[in-house]
């Protein structure tokens, strides 16, 4: 019987900035985009080898991490994006859990590394609709993995 794929709707985010042992955002987030790595790839091509070229590893580039969540009276990640631009050495850790249907198993665990702020977004408002105000994070990190779990290595 072949594994059922992993479902996208059921995650939590933990940012810890520098020197906080507690996350940031208690508030879940409804949208998580950009664990994304590419390795870039150098092509070299040998005089006489017209037929071929060789091909080598090269570095590796990151997308930016976005993350949406309705606004609430915690302005906490506000506050990180302050600290940020006083102090650009600031760093932070994050984690990304992919959970299971029931909402507790952890599926997948990626870890992204070094992260700063780039931009927040605030809500686009109207008053033509009762739509929910969601607030937008992006964040640049150097590095990111994935962790599996136990029972997947």
């Amino acid at each position: 019987m072949a594994p059922y794929p992993f479902t996208a709707f059921n995650f939590s985010v933990e940012i810890y900035p520098d020197g906080d042992s507690a996350p940031l955002a208690a508030a879940a987030f409804a949208d998580c985009d950009g664990l994304e790595m590419t390795m870039d790839v150098k092509t070299i091509r040998e005089g006489g080898a017209n037929d071929r070229a060789i091909r080598l590893a090269h570095t590796i580039s990151y997308a930016n991490l976005t993350l949406k969540r309705g606004m609430t009276d915690n302005f906490d990640l506000w506050r990180w994006f302050e600290r940020s631009a006083r102090d650009p050495a600031l760093r932070a850790n994050a984690e990304i859990v992919l959970l299971a249907a029931d909402g507790r198993s952890e599926r997948a665990r990626f870890q992204v590394e070094r992260c700063v702020p780039i931009k927040i977004k605030a809500p686009a408002l109207s008053g033509k609709d009762g739509q929910i105000a969601v607030e937008e994070l992006q964040i640049a990190y150097e590095k990111f993995r994935l962790v599996m779990p136990e029972r997947a290595a």
